[in-house]
Parts: C-alpha cells; sequence; structure tokens
C-alpha cells in the first residue's frame, strides 16, 4: 500500500513539472516568435567580413557587431551576373527577387516589383531611408522605385517624392531643383541646410527630407562627422511616433567607394562611422526590445585581406610584422564573397544559417506577420 502511494505521488509530481515545463516551454516560443513592431535594416555598401574585421583589429573588440547573438550567410549574386552590382542586391533586398544588374525594383524582365517599403506602408507602416550618398543612388532607390536603370536618377528623384516614403536623409540635391518648389504638394518638407541642428520641430501631419550635398555626402575624411547617426537617429525618433510601427533603411554607403578607390584608409574610416550608427541603433532596440535590427551588405568591394605589414629590421632584412595590420586589395570591383548577415530583437532568428540576399526580403515580412 506504501509502495502505491509513493507511485501515485510520483506520478503526480511527473504530471505537475511536465506541465510546469510545459508552461515555460510555451513562454519561451511566444517570446521568440512575438512580431517586432519596428524593422531597421543597415546596409554596409561594400562591408565583407574584412571589412568588419578592421573593427575588431582597430577598437579591441569593441566592434558594434558583437552586439549579435544570430549570424547567417547570404550568396549575393544576381540574375545576370555571378558578381552583383548595388542596384540589383539592393532590388534582392527590397522585393525578394533576383534582379539583372542595373535594375531598380523590376524583376529579371523588367516588370515593377512591389517594395517592402510598398507592403508595410499598405499596413500603415511608417517609413524612412538614411544614406551617405544620393538618396536616389542604387541602394536607397530600390527601396522606393522602379526603373530598369540605377543611372536614372531624375526619374528616380521624382518617384521619391511622389512615394508613400515619410522620411530620407542624404545627398543628392541636383537631382530634385525642379522638384523642391512643388514639394509642399505632397505634404513633404525639404530642408537643404539644416545638417540637424537641434531642436527639430517635425510632426506627423508632414513628410520630411533633407538634402544636404549636390551628389553623394562628403567623405568621413572630409568632415562629414556625425551625419548618418544624426539623421538615423532624428529619424528613428520621427517614424517611431506612429503606433502602427516603422521600417528604416540605413545606408553606409561609402565602405563601398573606399573598396573601389583601394583605399584603407578610406575604408577605416566609414566602418568605424558605420559602426557607431550601428551601436546607436542597437542601444535603441536593446532598450525598446520591440525592434528587428538587421546588418548585411549587398556585396563586398576590394578582394580586402588584413595582412602583416612589411617592415625593414636594422640589418635590411624585410620581415613580416604580425602585430601591426595593413589591408591589401585583390581588385577595384566587386567581388562574390558572401557576406555575413546579423540579427537582434524579435524575429532575429529567422536570418540564420546561408541563404540566397533575396531571402532577407522574406525573413522580414515572416518575421513582422
Amino acid at each position: 500500500m506504501r509502495a502505491f502511494k509513493i507511485l501515485v505521488l510520483f506520478c503526480l509530481t511527473s504530471i505537475i513539472m511536465g506541465c510546469s515545463v510545459q508552461k515555460n516551454k510555451e513562454i519561451a516560443i511566444t517570446e521568440v516568435t512575438k512580431a517586432p513592431v519596428n524593422v531597421i535594416l543597415l546596409i554596409g555598401d561594400g562591408m565583407g567580413l574584412s571589412q568588419i574585421s578592421i573593427l575588431h583589429q582597430e577598437q579591441d573588440n569593441l566592434s558594434a557587431f558583437s552586439r549579435f547573438n544570430y549570424m547567417g550567410l547570404i550568396n549575393c549574386s544576381s540574375s545576370s551576373h555571378k558578381i552583383t552590382d548595388s542596384a540589383a542586391g539592393a532590388t534582392a533586398f527590397a522585393s525578394g527577387v533576383k534582379a539583372y544588374n542595373g535594375a531598380i525594383g523590376v524583376n529579371h524582365d523588367s516588370l515593377p516589383v512591389k517594395t517592402i517599403l510598398e507592403v508595410l506602408e499598405e499596413r500603415q507602416y511608417a517609413t524612412g531611408l538614411v544614406s551617405t550618398s544620393s538618396i536616389t543612388h542604387a541602394t536607397p532607390a530600390a527601396f522606393y522605385a522602379h526603373t530598369t536603370s540605377r543611372n536614372n536618377e531624375n526619374d528616380i528623384a521624382t518617384q521619391l517624392m511622389a512615394s508613400k516614403v515619410d522620411f530620407f536623409a542624404g545627398g543628392g540635391r541636383s537631382f530634385f531643383r525642379t522638384l523642391i518648389n512643388r514639394s509642399a504638394e505632397s505634404n513633404w518638407v525639404i530642408d537643404t541646410l539644416n545638417y540637424f541642428q537641434f531642436p527639430l520641430e517635425m510632426n506627423q501631419e508632414h513628410r520630411y527630407g533633407f538634402l544636404l550635398s549636390d551628389e553623394g555626402m562628403p567623405k568621413m575624411s572630409e568632415g562629414r562627422g556625425s551625419f548618418c547617426t544624426d539623421a538615423s537617429r532624428v529619424a528613428i525618433d520621427f517614424l517611431g511616433k506612429n503606433q502602427e510601427g516603422f521600417f528604416l533603411m540605413i545606408e553606409g554607403s561609402q565602405i563601398d567607394w573606399g573598396g573601389h578607390a583601394k583605399d584603407y584608409s578610406y575604408v577605416q574610416s566609414e566602418m568605424v562611422d558605420f559602426n557607431e550608427v550601428v551601436n546607436m541603433v542597437m542601444d535603441y532596440a536593446e532598450k525598446q526590445k520591440n525592434t528587428l535590427v538587421i546588418v548585411t551588405a549587398d556585396h563586398e568591394t576590394g578582394g580586402l585581406a588584413l595582412t602583416a605589414t612589411k617592415k625593414t629590421d636594422s640589418t635590411g632584412r624585410v620581415y613580416n610584422d604580425y602585430d601591426v595590420i595593413t589591408g591589401a586589395f585583390n581588385t577595384g570591383t566587386h567581388t562574390a564573397a558572401l557576406i555575413p548577415v546579423f540579427a537582434y530583437g524579435p524575429g532575429a532568428e529567422n536570418f540564420t544559417g546561408i541563404y540566397q540576399n533575396a531571402g532577407i526580403y522574406g525573413r522580414i515580412l515572416k518575421s513582422v506577420q
């Protein structure tokens, strides 16, 4: 009898513990799969693993990329070439299709494809774009425009003004000269001078555009300062007032330009700037706990390798100093290297593995549903 009571007690204890474990499991699943309110996509144009590694060498492992627990890799080929350009790469991110090099918001057959901004705008999301290039350049353009060539920047500017984008900041003033005078008709407030002098008076009755250079923004070495961090912070503050959530794309454009120029110091300074932006976004996401952050690149530029610096000792012997890192470029153009993806926040688990660049689009939509 006593043995029977012990058996019954054991069974009851097991059931209670099982229920508790199941309940905790259900809570864990709910926490993991909870949909994000906001999505921030950061694109380091031309940024491969070597470019990211600069931060770990230069800043004693204080890289913002160390703050991510979910990582994956993407294949960035286009529909026309094994090596993509920024237009096809950004179109893959923005619309979930492989397109030919030079395509902006169209598929391989040159037919328009809906962008993720357009999809989310239909759900009442606020949307924004920040870029250190012209806002009509290939990467930002692919998120709001539809044209057969990235070179059609006047047409792209016209499409931006006619879009439902709520905020943008970058260069490209020369493509908007005939449009700025009519901007108020579409509730646009266009600022070509402010450079984010605080305090900014912004309300949701208007849409805001900052055009702060004729073409691309200046290099960091030429005094661009904290533009990208400031613009991104202002964008988050403004877009974050929308109760339905927001989508923001931030591009560190000139990492790519430094690679094309085979200029290691140029790449270094642009990576340090991009790192500051990522840190600011991560601070926001960690505080809010409702924001999905994705950091990736459209392709790698330059075939950058971080190598030992060659030196000569007192006897004239040339040797490699393994404590002093220098950058060596294999090419002045794009490469076919796989590109890392970093994700944080609700839905971040969807971005692990190895997949095509067009998969970013579907994974974002899967996360927000």
